[in-house]
């Protein structure tokens, strides 16, 4: 079992920068590729970034790549998303979700666990 916990949502200007952090507990986070994913008013939810349990591999959506980066602290069981150069596009619900075993899953279905996810509105 992994329970996740997303913060660091909030609202900010278009330009501007945030950062998101998921805190998970349980015993199989460092073996988890931990994903970011987001919900935009009336669209599905949609893969934002991963993160991979080994060495560290990501891999990005179109949309934010170059503009967002995925970390993670396996001492802290934490990953976290620093957002940049943000657009009104981006506005969403952005979720933290686990795969154990996993390497960079993009599907929804590839993870086993979700947080609640935290509210992010670039406002122009």
């Amino acid at each position: 079992q992994v329970q996740l916990g997303e913060s660091g949502g909030g609202l900010v200007q278009a330009g501007g920068s945030l950062r998101l952090s998921c805190a998970a507990a349980g015993r199989t986070f460092s073996t988890s590729a931990m994903g970011w994913f987001r919900r935009a008013p009336g669209k599905e939810r949609e893969f934002v970034a991963v993160i991979s349990w080994i060495a560290g591999r990501t891999y990005y959506a179109d949309s934010v790549k170059g503009r967002f980066t995925i970390s993670r602290d396996d001492a802290k069981n934490t990953v976290a998303l620093q957002m940049g150069s943000l657009k009104p596009e981006d506005t969403a619900v952005y979720y933290c979700a686990a795969d154990p075993g996993g390497l960079t899953p993009t599907e929804e279905w590839e993870y086993d666990y979700w947080g609640q996810g935290t509210q992010v509105t670039v406002a122009s």
